[in-house]
């Protein structure tokens, strides 16, 4: 173990460098300041950090990574963040963009250390999520008691620290919004250790886990919206970069958007969006916050058109806004939804901006905030919340203080007459008051308003009520009743307004994807997004982590799965995919190795599989069990990477075929084929559903002479 080495070793050095940076006005000036400070650095012996503890939890790699063993030679990056945090999230596309200009070759290694804030962030399966929601491509550890953070005296999130080759302090920048400095100082280090031979070019064992996953209907849903009048559901299918319009039985209506990420306005076929959240509906206008593009977005179903209401597509730090919508900057919309305000009915888009902790106004018609001046359709302004990350509540709208508010809710109907909100970092639900805009506890945090760790999961009344993290809010004006996606404590929870009575209503306070089908049995992970639908009887919930929609139903307090058929009626074309790949299966699936089979050139080959499901268990309509066929090493034997097929019905066996290529390759004697096999499949009574995954290994021996037409091999598995 090395000497103990804190941050504090760098900060006056680096003070002075930051001082003569800001006074040099060419990059040429800026590079040589950094070389020199380099320099100066790099003959102390002070700055060698501690290794990373034996026996921590890492994502995206093979094993454990140790400065001293795979990261030595390599200029690290390390990425103090916890996954919750909206400033993190922020500077994830700087880190995108670095790992893009800079290899694991070129000697840069981006390593994020996971330090919790919230219990639920400490688990790594709950980790791997937020690894796979956000794209992350570089190696995780889950340093869940916070051991380096402590170490090295880190003190907010994010933080970035830049080592050099023998795991020596070089830099350390604090928040989001230093992309440029980022650059020049990784850039510079790479070019002096390059200069002095320092740098090796091995590979460090990235695995991304996100490449063993099968095909889902839906990738980390976090909103929903519904329109009881035409009986339809808008799904943000946020992992997938699309908006999905189903009807009420699962029938899908318009897909939009995705699977790959971009920001195109125009036809629905063309339109694209970056990991949208928030939706609300009226008529046949769909309104969609979306997130990564800091956007407002508008979808037009009649029209079949997208365009943008608001945001210019960069990150903003504006504060105050009153432009037009599109001169507008803007940052990481979260939440919307639609209100009244000194206008016409539904005149203004309220928005929950997690990226500055307030809530917004888009002006889509003429209209006024209470105490303001008058507001032109298409405005977008602040109304509420100082910009400070603050748990603080003020009868004065602009002196309130937000924390990453994340889900909104509309009580308009005396005597409520307020937008709820889920303030996500602060675990509490406000009041934002319509009449004139004083912001008052609900439930949850505590009175502090700098406290932001007032969480956990008690059931009570105001400020005695705990919650972890809630990210989204439901009004059923029948009931007085607003329902809450308890989001870190993976609970539905109900809160009487006029008493101040917070209740659990469904889930365990465990992660997990049961269907109880009772309440208090039943398991959710993460749920992102919550709505009312049927009159008040039914909530529709994102089960963001399962990758579900679920059905509450109110009155039997049962939950369901919502079916999602994707056989789409909208008669938009899909948007091409790239060739088929196929997914890696699970460490769990089990393994049948086949004897060899005799084969001729030019042959078809048939496989005749036979899956069979355990007792009292059945497919699972919705989902997307499939099969996929591959050859790994042998890719000519195929027509194209992986042939892949979808699995309906195990009452007969599935009839798999392909046909060899007429020219053998003389240096593949023994080419293999891989089927593998994912089957969703769900108890006949509803308790459960569950992933299976097997693959079948099948070696070829191929004779150049002809044979018969076609060859048939029996596979078959149980499950």
């Amino acid at each position: 173990m090395a000497s103990r080495c804190s941050l504090s070793a760098l900060f006056s050095t680096q003070s002075e460098l930051d001082c003569a940076l800001d006074e040099a006005t060419t990059r040429q000036e800026r590079e040589k300041l950094v070389y020199e400070y380099l320099e100066k650095l790099d003959g102390r012996e002070d700055l060698k950090i501690p290794d990373f503890q034996t026996g921590l939890e890492w994502l995206n790699t093979e094993r454990p990574l140790s400065l001293n063993k795979e990261l030595a030679g390599k200029v690290v990056l390390l990425d103090f963040f916890t996954y919750c945090c909206i400033n993190c999230m922020h500077i994830l596309p700087d880190l995108h963009q670095l790992e893009k200009k800079h290899s694991v070759k070129d000697g840069l290694v981006v390593v994020g250390v996971h330090s919790a804030k919230f219990p639920n962030e400490k688990v790594v399966d709950n980790i791997r999520s937020a690894v796979l929601r956000y794209d992350i491509c570089h190696p995780v550890v889950n340093d869940s008691e916070a051991c380096l953070w402590h170490e090295l005296e880190v003190s907010c999130w994010p933080t970035l620290v830049l080592l050099g080759p023998r795991g020596n302090l070089l830099f350390s920048l604090v928040g989001e919004g230093h992309r440029d400095k980022l650059m020049l100082f990784t850039d510079s280090a790479l070019r002096y250790y390059g200069e002095q031979g320092l740098l090796k070019s091995h590979t460090v064992g990235v695995k991304l886990y996100r490449d063993s996953l099968p095909p889902s209907a839906l990738s980390f849903p976090g909103k929903v919206a519904v329109d009881d009048s035409k009986k339809r559901l808008v799904i943000a299918d946020t992992g997938h970069h699309r908006i999905l319009v189903v009807s009420t039985t699962g029938q899908l209506l318009h897909v939009i958007g995705g699977p790959e990420s971009g920001r195109q306005d125009g036809d629905l076929s063309e339109a694209s969006f970056n990991s949208p959240q928030g939706v609300a509906i009226k008529g046949e206008i769909v309104y969609v916050a979306d997130t990564e593009n800091h956007l407002i977005r508008k979808i037009d179903l009649l029209e079949e058109r997208v365009s943008t209401l608001a945001g210019v597509g960069t990150q903003g730090t504006d504060q105050d806004g009153g432009a037009t919508g599109p001169q507008q900057p803007i940052s990481s919309p979260w939440d919307v939804t639609l209100g009244t305000a000194g206008g016409v009915e539904d005149n203004v888009l309220w928005i929950a901006m997690a990226g500055t902790h307030q809530i917004w106004a888009l002006f889509l018609a003429d209209g006024k905030l209470p105490k303001a001046s008058e507001s032109k359709e298409g405005t977008c302004v602040r109304w509420a919340g100082s910009g400070n990350e603050e748990n603080r509540n003020n009868s004065y709208p602009h002196k309130a203080g937000f924390a990453q508010p994340s889900g909104l809710a509309l009580a308009p109907e005396e005597p409520w007459s307020c937008l709820y909100v889920a303030d996500s970092e602060s675990s509490t639900i406000r009041t934002l008051a319509l009449k004139d805009g004083a912001v008052k506890l609900l439930v949850g945090g505590e009175r502090d308003p700098m406290n932001l760790f007032a969480f956990g999961d008690v059931d009570g009344k105001g400020v005695d009520a705990k919650l972890q993290h809630p990210l989204g809010v439901a009004w059923a004006p029948e009931q007085s009743l607003l329902y809450v996606a308890d989001s870190y404590n993976h609970k539905i929870k109900v809160v009487d307004p006029k008493t101040k009575q917070c209740s659990t209503l469904a889930g365990t306070g465990d992660a997990g994807d049961t269907l109880g089908p009772e309440f208090n049995k039943s398991c959710f992970s993460e749920p992102g997004g919550i709505c009312v639908g049927d009159g008040g009887k039914l909530l529709y919930l994102a089960d963001t982590n399962n990758h579900q929609v679920k059905v509450l139903d109110l009155a039997t307090k049962t939950v369901s799965l919502f079916p999602i058929s994707m056989d789409c009626t909208d008669s938009v074309p899909s948007q091409p995919s790239g060739p088929a790949k196929a997914p890696k299966l699970p460490k769990s699936a089990a393994k049948n190795e086949m004897p060899p089979v005799a084969v001729s050139a030019g042959q078809t080959l048939n496989m005749s599989l036979t899956l069979s499901l355990p007792e009292g268990t059945k497919l699972t309509e919705e989902a997307p069990s499939c099969w996929a066929l591959s050859a790994e090493g042998s890719e000519w034997l195929l027509e194209s990477p992986a042939v892949t097929g979808d699995i309906v019905d195990l009452s007969k066996p599935i009839s798999i075929s392909t046909k060899l290529p007429a020219v053998i390759k003389d240096s593949d004697n023994n080419p293999i084929l891989t089927l593998g096999v994912w089957v969703y499949y769900c108890m006949e009574t509803g308790k459960a559903c569950m992933m299976k995954a097997a693959s079948f290994t099948q070696p070829l021996q191929i004779s150049a002479s002809q044979g018969e037409a076609e060859v048939t091999v029996a596979l078959a598995h149980a499950f």
